[in-house]
């Protein structure tokens, strides 16, 4: 299990590989000069060099962990940012656990969907680790947080099977799925609510490698926790979800797939509780880490 990360040192954006314990990067730009093996320029191109480039990245490692010819740089001496900015709009799933779609639809009586609800977040919304969320007052009141589990596509596919679906995740990362809810409702359709600038927190990391399923999210608000639901939980699987979005639909190379939220967010509180100027987001999935956005 490795986990990557886009940073800006020394005013430059460039990636690596965060050390076992965390606290040091690995820079990818030094093991490839320094071993000569090729490896991307962007953490994003790197996702689409695939099995290639992991066992590029896997040697490159294995030489320096002999050698130690490349030196870490201390974690507190970078700005973590997004990990890469898909190719086309992050794909979502809707209402993909069964007490998140009661509180959505405030009837606890609701029935699941029979079949996965997709929308999309426009890329133009990423930002990365401790960015702002924008809280665009003037265009809504109702600013709202989602915890999710991002899947990350590593090869292209068609038509896939769901027994062969986990053959096409190249890894996983946590996604923030925030959401105008009056916009939501106002347009019927979700785009709009869900794509404003600065409502796809994306990161910290790029978790990639054998990694026993399920994954456990939770979200706090100012430390008060108010998420904590698994991915054993979810109506549709991964598997499921990417059979589904692959009929007669091709995924490609560093798409994102954001799963759903569980139980908890805002709007499923009486009174609801939004999102306001000064609030702290933190969504944590181990071994992923901890997304931290504080709200403009």
């Amino acid at each position: 299990m490795q986990r990557l990360v886009s940073y800006n040192y020394k005013g430059e954006r460039q990636w690596g590989v965060l050390s076992a314990d965390g606290t040091s990067i690995y820079p990818a730009i030094d093991l490839e000069e320094t071993y000569f093996i090729p490896l991307a320029e962007t953490l994003g191109d790197f996702i689409e060099s695939g099995e290639e480039g992991l066992l590029n990245l896997a040697h490159a490692l294995e030489m320096n962990g002999k050698d130690k010819a490349v030196a870490p740089i201390a974690l507190a001496d970078v700005r973590l940012e997004a990990p890469f900015y898909p190719r086309r709009n992050v794909l979502c799933v809707g209402k993909n656990y069964q007490a998140h779609v009661k509180e959505f639809d405030q009837n606890a009586n609701a029935k699941n969907p029979e079949d996965p609800i997709f929308f999309t977040k426009a890329t133009t919304s990423i930002i990365g680790p401790d960015e702002e969320i924008d809280s665009h007052p003037a265009a809504t009141q109702e600013v709202d947080y989602e915890g999710e589990l991002g899947v990350i596509i590593g090869k292209r596919g068609t038509n896939i099977a769901e027994e062969d679906a986990m053959k096409y995740v190249y890894g996983y990362t946590i996604i923030n799925d925030v959401t105008a809810r009056d916009l939501q409702k106002k347009h019927l359709q979700w785009f709009r609510g869900k794509s404003l600038d600065t409502f796809c927190p994306m990161g910290p990391t790029v978790m990639v490698g054998d990694w026993p399923l399920p994954f456990t999210i939770y979200t706090k608000v100012n430390g008060s926790l108010r998420q904590e639901g698994t991915t054993t939980d979810l109506i549709f699987s991964i598997p499921k979800l990417i059979a589904t979005l692959s009929d007669g639909m091709t995924l490609l190379p560093g798409d994102v797939i954001a799963t759903g939220t569980p139980q908890g967010v805002g709007m499923g509180f009486n009174p609801p509780k939004f999102l306001k100027k000064g609030d702290v987001v933190e969504i944590n999935i181990d071994p992923i880490g901890t997304l931290r956005n504080p709200v403009k």
